[in-house]
């Protein structure tokens, strides 16, 4: 797996000129730190932030313009008040369009997309450019550093990104002829012309996996790569396995399609992979013997991740009960769906049946 990819704009021929579209919806506690992050890239081409508010309440708008203000480049940042979500689009990405339009008399040759919570290290935008540049990429992103300090954190983010690499393996996503495509939705660099050839944002404008789901589009005509970051930071916290479920619950029934018959193979695969080796440490001498060395595995695996996290390998011990709780939130997930109400993101109802 490609970890902190460090590049410079020095070894780009050509310096391009970058838009970069910060949705934000209700970010108050997080978006100036997230806004003097990007004023404080490390890069001499055109670039330019355009902080699209959805209909905030909560004073994100004042908090990301005084950030700007107070911050190098204050030139660099335009606020963008989002007009009324039109039906058929998912309120992220009717922002992301509202961010674009704004930005279009830039003429960028690249969009960086990201989000209100997540900070950067100054050399991030230069090590995506000189990423897209020398390997000839349309799509560039990195999975950011998710914030991992609470218990509920601990027990169940490193798994959120373990989870996550095992779906799109990034050999698999990187690699011209494999279909496997996905993108990590905090950090996002596209080619423009990229982004025209697959019809604009409004070709996924009803996606609420809308990283993935751009991920794939662009990968129909171009090249696209997926690595993994300390640099850029998500300031999010979860304080509760409450707050993590919903998170967890908003999009998993989405992931599967509202197939049935793939939250049926979801369940059986993560309780044969994960459940059933613990549960058969107490069985025959043979069965013990491999149920362990399954377990072991399991715990051999996921420990590249805990050590991405400064974690020790006692939380590996503890992936089953993980694994069962991400089962629990992928049929709450579901439930929500046929019931009718779906998942809930900052005041909006997502992915209910009548909805669809």
């Amino acid at each position: 797996m490609n970890v902190d990819d460090p590049g410079s704009a020095q070894r780009i021929r050509a310096i391009p000129k970058v838009a970069v579209i910060v949705p934000a919806r209700n970010e108050a506690a997080a978006v100036g730190r997230a806004v003097e992050s990007l004023l404080r890239q490390d890069f001499s081409g055109s670039l330019h932030i355009f902080l699209v508010d959805d209909h905030s309440s909560d004073g994100t708008a004042e908090v990301a313009t005084r950030a700007a203000e107070y911050a190098p480049s204050p030139h660099r940042f335009t606020l963008v008040r989002a007009r009324a979500l039109p039906a058929g689009w998912t309120g992220k990405l009717w922002a992301v369009s509202e961010g674009l339009e704004s930005a279009a008399s830039l003429q960028a040759d690249y969009v960086w997309l990201t989000d209100a919570d997540i900070v950067h290290e100054p050399d991030v935008l230069s090590s995506l450019l000189e990423r897209a540049e020398t390997g000839n990429f349309d799509l560039v992103s990195r999975m950011v550093k998710l914030h991992c300090q609470s218990l509920a954190e601990r027990m169940l983010i490193p798994a959120f990104v373990f989870f996550f690499f095992k779906l799109y393996p990034p050999a698999w996503v990187n690699r011209p002829r494999n279909r496997t495509a996905a993108a990590a939705g905090g950090c996002i660099l596209i080619r423009s012309q990229a982004l025209a050839r697959m019809g604009g944002i409004a070709a996924i404008r009803d996606e609420l996996i809308d990283d993935c789901a751009l991920a794939r589009a662009v990968k129909k005509t171009g090249r696209i790569w997926l690595g993994l970051t300390s640099r850029s930071k998500a300031l999010r916290e979860y304080q509760s396995f409450a707050e993590i479920r919903c998170m967890i619950s908003r999009t998993a029934f989405r992931q599967l399609r509202h197939s049935p018959w793939l939250l049926s193979l979801v369940i059986v695969g993560m309780a044969v992979t994960y459940l059933a080796p613990l549960l058969l440490l107490g069985a025959g001498k043979w069965t013990a013997a491999l149920a362990f060395a399954a377990y072991l595995l399991m715990a051999i695996a996921y420990r590249p991740i805990l050590r991405f996290y400064g974690l020790s390998s006692f939380w590996a011990a503890l992936l089953p009960l993980t694994a069962a709780f991400y089962v629990a939130a992928t049929v709450d997930s579901a439930v929500g769906y046929w019931s009718g109400h779906g998942g809930w993101w900052k005041g909006r109802a997502q992915d209910a049946a009548s909805a669809q």
